[in-house]
């Protein structure tokens, strides 16, 4: 079907097609009534704008590119609701792009949203980032960036992030308290901050319980609920009687692991996760996790975004407070 254009509104009102044009964009040079007709005009006809074009015209883009890993992933999916909470309402429209865990998909994320002329990009780094270089487009053409929950030290901008240490820690505590002695740690990778930083919180929780820390039992790059599932013989041979996993998912493999071995979930091994994905209250037993507060930092992300964009100053780093849920899985049965 051919596209429908300015010029067919104009000739079937018999008015120019620059009344339409202003009509469409609500100036007032144009009367209310005839901004009414255009627009319901323009709507009958299956009228679509060429939003880039119209950025070009004002010289501001109303764009925002946001690239996230996953969108499917419930914290994920609670900081785009965030986000566009706060820039849907000041005019600016998200482009959302995944880059599924690939460092390639990311660059070509970059590359397509750069192409787009987006006013800024907020991202998520990809669990196979193992260099930013791909970014320096963005910097080199004064576009901003803010980074949310797994952010580079070596990219200019806000980097908004997680008290993943403090969640970390209490996830380990909480084990520990219930009277678990050989508590497992599902990581993440090293490439990513957010991921070493919850080691350190379960490593210090062990060490600040018992002077020392096991090393074999940190199981690397384990976040996934295969690699949960694969990592349960593996922990229990080594004499694990519990186990904190680095996000829900691995936890979420472990449940399953166990349930083939036989091991009760709570009475016989316990299991903390992070994220507080929505089946965290749904599984037999329910999982003790860590809320990400995902929505309030895609707030944060979208406000640093505004200011970015207005000008003012943005290279600030803000952490965003974690909470941790117990449940029933990281208690002990009686």
């Amino acid at each position: 079907m051919k596209k429908v254009t300015i010029n067919d509104i104009a000739q079937k009102l018999g008015v120019t097609p620059s009344t339409v044009s202003r009509a469409l964009a609500d100036n007032k040079r144009v009367s209310q009534k005839t901004r009414d007709l255009v627009k319901k005009t323009a709507k009958e006809m299956g009228y679509q704008p060429n939003l880039m074009a119209a950025s070009l015209r004002r010289g501001k883009s109303d764009l925002v590119g946001m690239i996230v890993p996953r969108i499917n992933r419930h914290f994920f999916s609670n900081v785009i609701s965030g986000v566009e909470e706060v820039l849907n309402p000041e005019g600016y429209r998200l482009l959302i792009m995944q880059s599924n865990e690939s460092l390639q998909a990311e660059v070509e994320a970059v590359n397509s949203l750069m192409l787009n002329r987006v006013a800024g990009i907020i991202t998520s780094l990809s669990v196979q980032t193992n260099n930013v270089d791909h970014f320096q487009s963005v910097a080199e053409a004064n576009v901003p960036l803010i980074q949310f929950d797994r952010v580079s030290k070596e990219l200019e901008g806000a980097k908004i992030i997680n008290d993943n240490y403090s969640g970390a820690y209490q996830a380990t505590k909480s084990l520990l308290k219930a009277g678990y002695k050989r508590v497992a740690h599902l990581a993440g990778s090293v490439l990513l901050k957010a991921y070493c930083e919850r080691r350190r919180g379960y490593e210090d929780a062990v060490r600040d319980e018992f002077g020392k820390l096991d090393e074999d039992l940190i199981i690397k790059d384990a976040i996934t609920r295969d690699a949960g599932y694969k990592a349960v013989k593996e922990i229990l041979d080594k004499g694990a009687d519990a186990v904190f996993c680095a996000g829900d998912y691995s936890a979420f493999g472990v449940y399953e692991g166990l349930n083939e071995l036989g091991v009760k979930t709570a009475c016989d091994f316990g299991v903390a996760g992070f994220g507080n994905e929505p089946f965290a209250e749904m599984v037999y037993p329910t999982l003790s996790t860590v809320e990400q507060q995902g929505k309030e930092m895609g707030r944060i992300s979208a406000r640093q975004m505004i200011n970015a964009i207005n000008g003012e100053a943005y290279n600030v780093e803000m952490v965003v407070p974690v909470k941790f849920i117990e449940r029933v899985s990281s208690n002990k049965c009686p």
